[in-house]
């Protein structure tokens, strides 16, 4: 016989039987079995935030007022975009495939390639931003930016020239910027000017294959030869600039030393230079930061005050306890003096193709990208 106090036990042995069960499920779901999870304990101390870094303070450089000089035109880069009224893009992989100098590179308009940027390190206001980038586009491996006052700025004897910029990134063997000057002007009585015949002036030509040095140059032909092209016709005459000596080298560099360090300041990737050509109507002093390490003389016997030996002679001598070459002879011939008239402005970057036509070499495998030089300004003064 069941009584009702046997049923009320049996109910009771029933709901602590369940009471455990539950107990040892939940248990196990949150647990994960045998890896019990250690209690909760909230921190001590609240967490940190991680500092953030602030912009660099680039605040807006006035240009330069040099005595004897008057500003005439400029471009400080300190708009949202770069002026159309100032620059063209020249896009492409030039005539031939490759500008002329072996590049694998090809030129667009894209921001990726050529921006204003602000906040760069040591800057006066924004920045001109070239880069370079390995990257599949079009038919080509490389990209790039050529920008060009063609049509739109020229100028020639009684000017000084010079741009401040930092070559930041060009570091390895094949990377490379320019800032340089072509032909604006020829003959009346020609439908164009013929390289070299019309001349090429390079201000800044930097190669991360010979990192601590700066070549100034010009180039010319040796005769007019109907204003054609001859391969044979190609006359140039380069210095050297060393910015740890901050003068020519005793002895020209070969490519070596690459990749230097980020930090190391004996290069052009190591911060911003003014690189400058002094424009007089029979010479061309090419300068580093003030130093001048490059002077060409256009005619015949000009640079070491000898007669006419028609010969393109150059020399190293010292002036104001530097060295600094002296070149002579760019104007070889009486239908065009090249120097004699005016030109436009390049800012260029390029990624070279081979060790043969490329100045600076072949891109190397282990070079970085994207590869970017800044330009904090240009500017254009007239002597006064």
């Amino acid at each position: 016989m069941i009584t009702i106090d046997s049923l009320a036990m049996k109910f009771l042995n029933a709901s602590v039987l369940a009471l455990c069960l539950a107990a040892t499920i939940l248990s196990c779901s949150k647990s994960g079995g045998d890896n019990p999870t250690p209690p909760y304990v909230p921190p001590t101390t609240p967490p940190v935030t991680p500092p953030v870094t602030p912009p660099a303070n680039t605040p807006v450089v006035p240009p330069i007022v040099y005595s004897g000089y008057t500003l005439l035109w400029n471009d400080e880069f300190n708009s949202t975009s770069i002026d159309g009224a100032n620059w063209n893009f020249e896009t492409g992989t030039g005539v031939n495939g490759d500008f002329g100098t072996g590049q694998l590179d090809r030129a667009t308009n894209r921001p990726e390639n050529a921006t204003i940027e602000n906040g760069v390190l040591n800057s006066g206001g924004g920045c001109l931003a070239i880069t370079t980038r390995k990257e599949t586009y079009l038919d080509r491996n490389y990209t790039s930016a050529r920008l060009t006052t063609q049509d739109k700025g020229s100028w020639g004897p009684g000017t000084r020239i010079e741009a401040r910029v930092w070559a930041r990134d060009v570091r390895y063997k094949g990377q490379g910027f320019a800032f340089w000057m072509m032909p604006a002007e020829k003959p009346t009585n020609q439908p164009y000017i013929m390289w070299p015949q019309g001349g090429e002036v390079d201000i800044m030509e930097y190669v991360g294959a010979i990192p601590k040095y700066n070549l100034g140059t010009v180039h010319y032909a040796w005769s007019w030869e109907n204003n054609t092209y001859q391969s044979w016709n190609h006359g140039h005459k380069g210095g050297y600039y060393s910015y740890q000596e901050t003068q020519v080298p005793a002895v020209n560099p070969a490519y070596g030393g690459w990749p230097v360090a980020a930090t190391e300041t004996n290069a052009g990737s190591g911060g911003f230079h003014i690189y400058r050509v002094d424009w007089y109507a029979n010479r061309m002093e090419f300068a580093v930061d003030d130093q001048v390490y490059h002077i060409n003389y256009f005619n015949d016997g000009e640079a070491f005050n000898n007669a006419p030996d028609g010969q393109d002679a150059d020399g190293n001598v010292t002036i104001g306890g530097k060295r600094v070459m002296k070149s002579e002879y760019s104007h070889h011939f009486a239908e065009w003096s090249p120097f004699s008239h005016k030109f436009f402005l390049l800012l260029t970057a390029g990624v070279g193709g081979n060790d043969n036509m490329t100045y600076g070499g072949a891109i190397v495998n282990d070079a970085q990208f994207p590869c970017t030089t800044y330009i904090d300004w240009v500017r254009v003064y007239q002597r006064n």
